[in-house]
C-alpha cells in the first residue's frame, strides 16, 4: 500500500533529533489512484499516552512504476517526544513513528567528542600508599579476591579495601594519556563508609581513604596538563544511613534525619510510622532514598552554594549520573542548569540502561535528550548488541540499534555517547567474551579464569568488539583493566585490584592501536552509514565531505570478499586495491588516501 523508509534521508530529512522550529521533509510512495490525499498525522507524547498534536496535508510530486509520491515539509514549536503517522484514507491509517524535538541551542561539549574515556574504581587502580585507615575496615592484599561472604546477619558489608586512592591515579597519568585517555570518570569519591561508596556520607568531603580535597584539586590539574578532564559521579538518588544527613549510627556530630523530625534534613527522606520503617533504595536499608523533589535538597545539589558547583570549582569538567532514571524531569533541568551556568563544557552523563530517547521511567516520560537535562548516556543498548553480535554471530541486533540511535538522538548527543563494554555492574568482557561454562556458584566464581583455549578465544572476539566500540559513533569507555586482560563475573569479582607488572601486553597493544585510530577526525562527528548487514557480516562507513573510513567485520565461517568502488589503502598494511578479502572471525579497515 505505500513505501516509507524512515532510516533514508529520501524519506526523511534530516535524520535524528530535530531542533524546535527547524523543518523537517517526510516522503511517501502510494499506490496509484487512492481515494484521498494522504497527511501527515503528528501525536505528542505525554508519558504513558499521546494526544494530538496537528495533521499536514501531503503534496503529490511524482510518479513511479504504480505508486504515487507525495511529500511535506513542517516544523514543531514545541520540544519533546512525537509520534507521527500518514493516514492514507478514512480507513488507513500507517504504523507510528517515534521524533524527537529538542530545545534550540541544545549543545553537547566540544572537547569530549573523538576522545576516550576510563572508568576507575578508585579503590582497586592504583595504591600509591595506604591512607587514613578508618574504624571497621579491612586493608587487602594487592592481589587477593575481594570479600564476598556475608557476615553472621547474612550482611556483605563492603568494608574490604586495596588502598587505591587519588595519588596513586595521579602517578599513572601517563600510562592513561598514553592509552589516547582525555576523560577520567571515577567511581564515587565522597566519604562513606564501603569500599563502593554509593552511600554517600559527605557530599562536601573527599573519602580519607582516597585522599583529600587538595588531592583532586592537584589530580585535576595535573591531569589538565595531559588534555585529560576528571568526571565524577554523582549520586543524588540516595545517601548513606552513615552520612552526616541520616546519621543512623550517630557517627557523625550533627543531628541527622533518623534521630530526629527537628533535624534539617528529616524532610529529605520518606518515613512511615516507625523511626526504622523509611523508604531505601531497592529496600536496602543503609541507602535510604531522597526526596529528590524536596526543595532544600535541589538547592543543596544545584544552588550557588551546592555541590555541583563546589567540586566545578575544584576543576571538575564532568558528571555521570547514578541511576540517572530515578531524578526527576524538574531535578536534571535544574542540576543542568547549575553545571552549564558554571562552565557550558562540562558534561553531564546519565546511567540509562535503555534508549534514552523513549525511556519510560515510575510512568513518567523522560526528556533526557529534550535540550535541557542530559548530554549523553551509558550506551547499554550497544554494549548489548555488540556483545550479541560477536557471540551470536548475527548482526540484527547491531543494525537495529545503530538504525535507533541515529534516527531518534540529536546528532550532538550521538557523538556524545558513552560506548561501554562493560562496567563495574556487569562481567568483565574478556570472561563474557571467552568463557565457555560458567560456573554456578559464587565459590567457584570468586577463583575462575578462562583456561588457555577460552583465553585465547576471548582475546581475539574482544579485539573485535572494541573495534566495534572505538569506530561506532559515540565516545569509547575502557572500563579499568579491560585493555590488560582483566577476568572476573560480576560484582565483586568485576572489581579487582588492576594487575600492575602482569598485563596482557598483547591487548593493551591493540587499545593503543584503536587509540591511534580514532586520532583521524571523522570519529570527531564523521556520520554513521551502515552498508552490509548480511547475519555475520556488518560493514558501514564513517564520513564527511573530505574523508571516509569503512569497518568491516567478518563473523561468520566462511571468507568473504570486499568490493570497493575506488581504491582505499587497507589501514593494516596500506594495501590499495578495490578487492579485499576478510577471513572468518576477523575484520578490515579501510580508508581513503
Amino acid at each position: 500500500m505505500y513505501i516509507f523508509d524512515k532510516q533514508s534521508e529520501f524519506y526523511r530529512y534530516p535524520q535524528g533529533g530535530i531542533e524546535t522550529e527547524e523543518d523537517i521533509t517526510l516522503s511517501i510512495y502510494v499506490k496509484r489512484n487512492i481515494k484521498d490525499i494522504p497527511m501527515i498525522h503528528v501525536e505528542k507524547r505525554q508519558d504513558l499516552s499521546s494526544c494530538f498534536y496537528m495533521n499536514i496535508p501531503m503534496e503529490w510530486v511524482g510518479t513511479h512504476y504504480s505508486y504515487d509520491l507525495y511529500k511535506a515539509s513542517f516544523s514543531i514549536k514545541d520540544k519533546g517526544q512525537y509520534l507521527y503517522s500518514f493516514i492514507l484514507d478514512e480507513n488507513n491509517c500507517t504504523k507510528s513513528y517515534e521524533l524527537l524535538i529538542y530545545a534550540k541551542n541544545y549543545k553537547t561539549p566540544e572537547w569530549i567528542k573523538g576522545g576516550i574515556i576510563y572508568h576507575i574504581f578508585v579503590d582497586r587502580f592504583y595504591r600509591e600508599k595506604i591512607l587514613n585507615k578508618k574504624n571497621n575496615t579491612i586493608i587487602r592484599k594487592w592481589e587477593e579476591i575481594p570479600n564476598y561472604l556475608p557476615d553472621e546477619n547474612g550482611e556483605i558489608q563492603n568494608n574490604d579495601f586495596f588502598g587505591g586512592n587519588l595519588e596513586g591515579i595521579k602517578k599513572k597519568l601517563p600510562y592513561l594519556a598514553d592509552l589516547g585517555v582525555n576523560m577520567l570518570y571515577l567511581s564515587p569519591i565522597f566519604e562513606a563508609y564501603s569500599n563502593h561508596k554509593y552511600d554517600v556520607g559527605d557530599y562536601f568531603k573527599i573519602d580519607p581513604m582516597f585522599g583529600d580535597e587538595e588531592d583532586l584539586i592537584s589530580l585535576c590539574k595535573e591531569a589538565e596538563k595531559l588534555g585529560i578532564g576528571i568526571i565524577l559521579d554523582g549520586v543524588f538518588s540516595h545517601t548513606g544511613a552513615d552520612s552526616v544527613y541520616f546519621n543512623k549510627y550517630g557517627n557523625y556530630n550533627c543531628l541527622g534525619a533518623y534521630q530526629s523530625k527537628d533535624s534539617a534534613y528529616y524532610n529529605w527522606y520518606t518515613f512511615n510510622n516507625l523511626d526504622d520503617d523509611y523508604l531505601s533504595w531497592w529496600g536496602i536499608k543503609t541507602l535510604p532514598t531522597i526526596n529528590k523533589g524536596n526543595e532544600d535538597f535541589i538547592d543543596f545539589i544545584t544552588g550557588d552554594n551546592g555541590v555541583l558547583r563546589y567540586w566545578q570549582k575544584a576543576g571538575v569538567k564532568g558528571w555521570r549520573l547514578d541511576v540517572a532514571d530515578e531524578l526527576p524531569n524538574e531535578f536534571l533541568e535544574r542540576l543542568r542548569k547549575a553545571v552549564k551556568e558554571q562552565d557550558s563544557e562540562v558534561y553531564i552523563v546519565g546511567e540509562v540502561w535503555e534508549y534514552g530517547s523513549n525511556k519510560i521511567s515510575y510512568g513518567k516520560l523522560k526528556e533526557y535528550f529534550c535540550g535541557m537535562q542530559l548530554d549523553s548516556v551509558m550506551n547499554y543498548p550497544l554494549k548489548d548488541a555488540i556483545i550479541d553480535y560477536i557471540k551470536n554471530k548475527d548482526c540484527t541486533s547491531l543494525y537495529e540499534t545503530m538504525n535507533f540511535i541515529v534516527e531518534n538522538y540529536p546528532t550532538c548527543t550521538v557523538n556524545s555517547l558513552m560506548n561501554i563494554l562493560g562496567t563495574h555492574d556487569t562481567i568483565r568482557i574478556l570472561t563474557v567474551l571467552g568463557i565457555t561454562d560458567v560456573p554456578l556458584s559464587k565459590d567457584e566464581k570468586s577463583i575462575y579464569t578462562l583456561n588457555e583455549k577460552e583465553l585465547k578465544r576471548g582475546i581475539s572476539l574482544l579485539k573485535i568488539a572494541s573495534l566495534l566500540q572505538f569506530t561506532l559513533p559515540g565516545i569509547p569507555c575502557i572500563y579499568y583493566g579491560d585493555e590488560a586482560g582483566m577476568e572476573g563475573f560480576e560484582d565483586p569479582f568485576n572489581r579487582r585490584c588492576f594487575p600492575w607488572g602482569n598485563e596482557n601486553i598483547e591487548l593493551i597493544e591493540h587499545y593503543k592501536y584503536l587509540s591511534d585510530l580514532r586520532k583521524n577526525k571523522v570519529f570527531l562527528d564523521g556520520k554513521y552509514k551502515c552498508i552490509i548487514h548480511d547475519a555475520g557480516v556488518f560493514v558501514f562507513e564513517r564520513y564527511s565531505e573530505s574523508n571516509r573510513i569503512i569497518i568491516a567485520v567478518n563473523m561468520s565461517s566462511k571468507t568473504i570478499t570486499l568490493k570497493t568502488n575506488e581504491a582505499m589503502i587497507e589501514h593494516s598494511s596500506n594495501i590499495e586495491s578495490k578487492l579485499y578479502n576478510i577471513n572468518p572471525q576477523d575484520y578490515l579497515i579501510l580508508r581513503y588516501y
